[in-house]
């Protein structure tokens, strides 16, 4: 029986993790604090990092030995790379990679500050303003469903699945029992349950441990068949390291499966713990706002943060290196790539956070000269096309991130509101100052004659602000206000 051999040459692509890659995108999500203890906990394990100067000492030129340095890297990372059938987006030459690209994938940062916060003590927030509740796992995944444009029927069944999720992120009714009094279609149902699954944390609104991790598979932008394959039928024959059963099944090699499954670490089995409402956190701005010069000028907080640079004395050591490769240079070149990764996280976290801060502040220029009256509509969309970022990109950064302005401190978050009123000709105002309004109506009212919500929707009206009386009704119990009834004073 003749055999009949033939070769094939086939290109994809393959996303890889490596620890410095989720460090990166461990640190655009951080707050200040969060930050500057982890870079704190880096120079005490690489000793590749050093601190240098109190801010007016300049870098060193490159040298000679620098350049030998980055050489004898990029001999390195040539040295380790390997064939496999998979190329891996990520390679081993870090200066090629996309970093843009894969934030934007990812969206779930030489540390020399260039912008600094504020000169004077006139200008730190006061005490009272650096405690904040934590935020509830429904409100954050209920503050990214406003985002979306639905309709009063997918808003409603999306409420009504976010407010069923249990601390773990998981469904704690069956999806059948939460889709049983929704007027959608069960197809279009199910679409409602995908979306809220790919909010952050991803996977929240799942009803098991597969559903979850499938949902975490599918934000990437390169996906993968055969993880989402083993996740869907195969993930008891992995907690068994069953590899057999799964190549027979999937046709791929047994070296690709155990790379493949290596992706599962990042994913995570309860996303609701990412996000906790119980415990009280201090806040330390990330970002400064101030009136220089008749405008507002942006400013990252880098207060903490050291002044960083790769250690002369270890560049040295490496530079001074033959060519020989021996435990103590391959350690040595092992700290000086993560050295070189935190410095270039910092810096793009930083100037991530520089540009939507700097794009809220052009968006909301009334805002900061008259105050929170002047709030506009502003949606995630409209940041993002302004600094050329991935949507979900700009909702990770603005998470935990808070501004210190002239007129108070604001989550980041706080910024963004959709439109209000805007119909039939109306005046279109975010939904913070439609609180304000109304607050303020419900304050100035006879406390013998309390305004009704439909009277309260007519003198909004004459304001060109249009909006039902039920939308009224919505608002005022979210301030937390009586209604007309049970505000009366009797005499």
């Amino acid at each position: 029986m003749a055999v009949k051999l033939s070769q094939s040459l086939k290109q994809s692509q393959n996303l890889m993790m490596t620890p410095q890659l989720q460090q990166a995108i461990k640190l655009l999500t951080l707050t200040h604090l969060e930050m500057t203890s982890v870079i704190a906990e880096e120079m005490v394990e690489n000793p590749m990092l050093e601190e240098y100067g109190n801010g007016n000492e300049v870098p060193d030129a490159k040298s000679e030995a620098d350049y030998k340095v980055e050489k004898l890297e990029s001999q390195g990372a040539e040295a380790k790379s390997e064939n496999f059938d998979e190329a891996p987006i990520v390679k081993q030459d870090n200066d090629d990679f996309d970093w843009q690209k894969y934030v934007e994938t990812y969206n779930n940062s030489s540390s020399t500050p260039s912008m600094v916060g504020p000169a004077s003590n006139d200008d730190t927030p006061n005490y009272e303003n650096i405690i904040s509740k934590g935020e509830s796992l429904a409100d954050h995944l209920e503050w990214q469903m406003r985002m979306e444009e639905l309709t009063e029927a997918e808003m409603k069944l999306a409420l009504e699945i976010i407010h069923n999720i249990n601390d773990d992120g998981y469904l704690s009714l069956s999806y059948e029992e939460v889709i049983s009094n929704t007027e959608l279609e069960r197809d279009h149902a199910f679409d409602v349950l995908e979306m809220i699954q790919r909010f952050d944390p991803v996977g929240c609104g799942a009803a098991n441990l597969t559903d979850c991790l499938l949902a975490q598979a599918r934000i990437a932008e390169e996906r993968s068949p055969l993880l989402e394959k083993i996740i869907s039928n195969h993930l008891e024959d992995l907690h068994r390291k069953d590899y057999s059963k799964i190549c027979k099944a999937t046709g791929a090699s047994e070296e690709i499966i155990m790379e493949t499954s290596k992706l599962l670490h990042q994913f995570h089995p309860k996303p609701g713990r990412l996000v906790s409402g119980q415990e009280t956190h201090y806040i330390t701005p990330d970002i400064y706002v101030v009136f220089v010069g008749g405008e507002f000028v942006v400013q990252v907080n880098d207060d903490g943060i050291p002044r960083l640079r790769i250690s002369k004395l270890y560049q040295q050591l490496l530079a001074s290196n033959t060519g020989e490769k021996n435990e103590a240079s391959e350690y040595v070149l092992e700290k000086l790539k993560s050295a070189k990764w935190l410095l270039k996280s910092i810096q793009t976290r930083q100037q991530t956070i520089y540009k939507v801060s700097k794009a809220i502040v052009r968006q909301q220029q009334e805002f900061f000269k008259k105050g929170p009256k002047y709030l506009k509509p502003m949606v995630l969309k409209d940041v993002a096309n302004e600094i050329g970022m991935h949507e979900s990109t700009v909702s990770r950064v603005t998470t935990s991130k808070y501004m210190h302005t002239p007129i108070g401190l604001f989550e980041l978050k706080y910024f963004f509101n959709t439109g209000i009123g805007g119909k039939n000709g109306g005046v279109d105002i975010s939904s913070e100052v439609l609180k304000l309004k109304i607050k303020e109506l419900v304050e100035n009212e006879s406390p013998k004659k309390p305004l009704s919500d439909q009277k309260i929707a007519d003198l909004l009206s004459r304001e060109d602000v249009k909006v039902a009386r039920r939308t009224v009704a919505k608002y005022r119990e979210i301030l937390g206000i009586d209604s007309s009834s049970k505000r009366k004073v009797k005499s």
